[in-house]
């Protein structure tokens, strides 16, 4: 997968297509709570399989962390470990920019895929957009 750091209206467009696909239609999450007022301000990627957008994500710098956000893969393109090349490259980006923390918000079912990344749980359980999540952070 080729990850980019989304620079063109189209690519975010593409982005936001990805994000629509996985969180909206197949997770029913509410069209005006998966794209906020945070769209306007974070740094956006998006992952292509050849020339098809694949993958997305934002990320946005909040106190001392990276907090990674929106992280999703669409369902013909899981399983090709393109959701940890993309939190891979986010943190690059984030240890780029000189923070040395990474947060995030991990719906529950993905909690270990974090874990095996590095990631602790640092939270009880939590409802966002009816689905139950975890805060996560990693130092780098």
């Amino acid at each position: 997968m080729k990850i980019k750091v989304v620079e063109t209206q189209e690519e975010l467009e593409q982005a936001y297509q990805v994000r629509m696909v996985v969180f909206v239609e197949e997770q029913k999450v509410p069209e005006e709570e998966e794209l906020d007022e945070h769209d306007q301000t974070a740094t956006h990627f998006v992952g292509y399989d050849d020339d098809k957008a694949v993958a997305a994500s934002r990320l946005r710098f909040v106190d001392e962390y990276g907090k990674l956000e929106r992280i999703c893969v669409l369902k013909e393109a899981r399983g090709k470990s393109f959701g940890k090349e993309l939190i891979l490259a986010m943190e690059e980006f984030i240890k780029d920019k000189g923070y040395n923390k990474a947060k995030l918000n991990a719906q529950t079912h993905a909690e270990e895929f974090y874990a095996k990344l590095g990631y602790e749980t640092v939270s009880g359980e939590f409802m966002d957009a009816g689905i139950p999540h975890v805060t996560m952070i990693k130092e780098f």
